[in-house]
């Protein structure tokens, strides 16, 4: 099977992201990089490549150039077991970026997460539909979403 690897391209901003998602997330490391030489795209030794793990999972950055950036069509999704594990991607990808609604933020490299509880998909799904509508509703009026909230709501 093939396999597929998340590649973000940044303007000159991967080696600062790498470094902060490697500090957030457990058993992540940089694999491996490539720096620009003399006469290359950018400054020697700067880096133009990597390949790293976020909890084991793949990913590859590069340095494109001024004419990338991430829209928020794209996002990467975190599914977070407890309220401190929300608590902790949270601060530490928005502080200094952008907190959107209903658990989404944008990281100070441009780049949108989904920070997710991973009791949301039964609270918002469950067969009764005043039970599902509250806690969807509850949602809806958070930022960072929070655990203890969307099941009060959800009990009603």
């Amino acid at each position: 099977m093939p396999k597929v690897t998340t590649f973000l391209t940044y303007d000159d901003q991967a080696e600062a992201a790498i470094n902060l998602y490697t500090s957030i997330f457990p058993n992540s490391r940089i694999v491996s990089e490539s720096r620009n030489g003399e006469g290359g795209p950018a400054p020697a030794g700067s880096l133009m490549s990597a390949s790293f793990e976020l909890d084991g999972q793949p990913f590859m950055a590069l340095n494109g150039g001024p004419s990338f950036s991430f829209a928020q069509g794209f996002s990467l999704f975190i599914d977070c077991e407890t309220q401190d594990e929300i608590d902790h991607y949270w601060e530490n990808l928005s502080a200094p970026g952008t907190e959107g609604q209903c658990g989404w933020l944008v990281d100070p490299f441009g780049v949108s997460w989904q920070i997710v509880p991973r009791v949301l998909s039964q609270l918002i799904g469950d067969r009764d539909p005043e039970k599902a509508g509250r806690a969807i509703q509850a949602m809806l009026g958070m930022k960072k979403l929070v655990i203890a909230e969307l099941e009060a709501a959800h009990r009603g």
